[in-house]
């Protein structure tokens, strides 16, 4: 198979480059395991050139009026429209996603560069009454320089929309794409070099031990924001506190509950458990319900519905748009499935559905797990506890308000929760109780442009898609003024 891009240049400084040892990683299609692309790996010198780069360009960024600033963030989105087949076609076959609802991801960057394009006049300040005789305020200045880590399930996704706040408030960017799916990372150095200033976006690709944990200990680098797994986000803390004093916000990991009440409507939940476990992009979300609570008045109607859904759901190429479920991102989150399944068994649960490789043609090689369905899963299991990032949905059973409480929250995670009753009392005082960040009421999976997204416990810190992430992106200096 050709290569899916032959782009292959990082971006530092407003060039398109080559690592400066000229070292290469390879990219393999999960579906095949067929090499379609390369990236530099960058080195510690390289990771030195971009961060100096963006450094040197924040401050006429910075100084842009609002106006100004907000239009270049706009034309970078229609750039990045022009190309959407294209950055679509590739991140499929590099992700393993399915074509249809990785059609959104462009869009969904597009959405979050106008939004805070337009928020930006909301960078302000406060005065403050302290003193009679004097003047006190407040203002807002950018950090300098963000450093954004990005996961593999929507690589160019997370490197745009979650680099909008931070653009529009005045910092520049480095971009490490995940290292596994990087190759919508090379089109977006190019869109980036003819869109923007100069060093206000630079992309360095590699592995997280060289490039990522430079960024991360780089001593121009204040603020830090990661999306991942609880113990990479941990790490980036440690290493980024052996430097200095930095600003971290991560978006963790999710073992998130979906609670249905008996007076739901069965099929109604069953769509909404299949829904929640993101199984068309392999149930690798962090926000993914892969705990569905059922009361027991609904469990087996429920638990049937469900298994006859998850077995109808079609595997095959990733790039069809009738395909349901397609590979696991890598062969790390391969063997990490297969392991679940292992365990699973060793605790009890039962199988209902899934639960191996998919036979037959098309599957001999690549990344392939059935989409699965265990039932009698309780929180001591190692499937209740963990994330597995995969298609796995974990089904368990609950009699009481409490104890429906009590199993919720028996994870040490936070990110999401959903709650299902038609009773608006039930619902909202399980929603209060739930620790969770972002919660839904007979709903699930969505985001909303300008709702604030983040985990609570070992989920995260700080919160994402509002007003809040802009704001966060900036340090607030006092000015007292002595009148004389």
């Amino acid at each position: 198979m050709a290569y899916v891009t032959q782009a292959d240049r990082m971006l530092i400084g407003g060039e398109l480059v080559h690592a400066s040892d000229g070292a290469f990683d390879e990219s393999i299609n999960p579906a095949t395991e067929e090499v379609i692309g390369r990236v530099p790996r960058a080195t510690v010198a390289d990771v030195d050139a971009a961060v100096t780069a963006a450094d040197a360009a924040w401050p006429a960024w910075a100084e842009l009026t609002p106006a100004a600033r907000g239009r270049v963030l706009r034309d970078f989105g229609q750039a990045l429209r022009a190309r959407a087949e294209e950055i679509l076609r590739v991140e499929v076959a590099d992700t393993g996603n399915t074509i249809t609802p990785m059609r959104g991801d462009v869009g969904v960057a597009v959405d979050s560069l106008d939004y805070y394009a337009g928020l930006i006049h909301e960078l302000k300040g406060e005065t403050i009454p302290a003193t009679h005789e004097n003047l006190h305020m407040t203002v807002r200045e950018p950090y300098g320089v963000v450093v954004r880590i990005a996961p593999f399930n929507h690589p160019l996704m997370f490197a745009v929309a979650r680099t909008a706040a931070a653009l529009a408030a005045g910092n520049a960017v480095v971009v490490k794409p995940p290292e596994t799916s990087p190759l919508s990372a090379m089109i977006l150095a190019e869109i980036a070099r003819d869109a923007l200033p100069p060093g206000v976006f630079n992309i360095v690709t590699g592995d997280g031990r060289t490039a990522g944990d430079a960024l991360v200990r780089h001593p121009l680098v204040k603020r830090i924001a990661f999306i991942g797994s609880p113990a990479t986000g941990r790490a980036i803390q440690r290493a980024a506190a052996d430097v200095a004093v930095k600003h971290v916000t991560l978006e963790l990991g999710g073992k998130n509950p979906l609670i249905a009440f008996p007076d739901t409507d069965p099929e109604a939940i069953a769509d909404a458990a299949i829904r929640g476990m993101n199984f068309s992009w392999q149930g690798q979300s962090c926000g993914s319900t892969s705990r569905l609570l059922l009361h027991e008045d609904i469990h087996d109607r429920v638990l049937s519905l469900v298994i006859d859904k998850v077995k109808a759901i079609r595997l095959g190429d990733p790039q069809d748009p009738a395909t349901g479920m397609g590979p696991v991102n890598s062969r790390m989150q391969y063997d990490k499935v297969l392991a679940f399944f292992e365990a699973a068994k060793k605790d009890g649960a039962r199988l209902m559905t899934g639960g191996r490789r998919p036979e037959g043609a098309g599957f001999e090689r690549g990344f392939w797990v059935e989409p699965t369905v265990y039932a009698g899963v309780e929180p001591g299991m190692r499937l209740w506890q963990e994330e597995v990032f995969g298609p796995i949905l974990s089904v368990g059973k609950w009699k009481t308000f409490d104890e429906a409480v009590e199993l919720a929250n028996s994870t040490e995670y936070g990110l999401t929760g959903a709650v299902w009753s038609n009773d608006i009392n039930n619902a909202l005082r399980m929603v209060r109780r739930i620790r969770a960040g972002h919660t839904w009421v007979n709903g699930c999976s969505a985001h909303y442009l300008g709702v604030p997204f983040g985990g609570m416990k070992n989920s995260g810190v700080g919160r994402e898609e509002g007003i809040e992430e802009m704001l966060s992106y900036t340090e607030t200096k006092t000015i007292n003024i002595v009148l004389r």
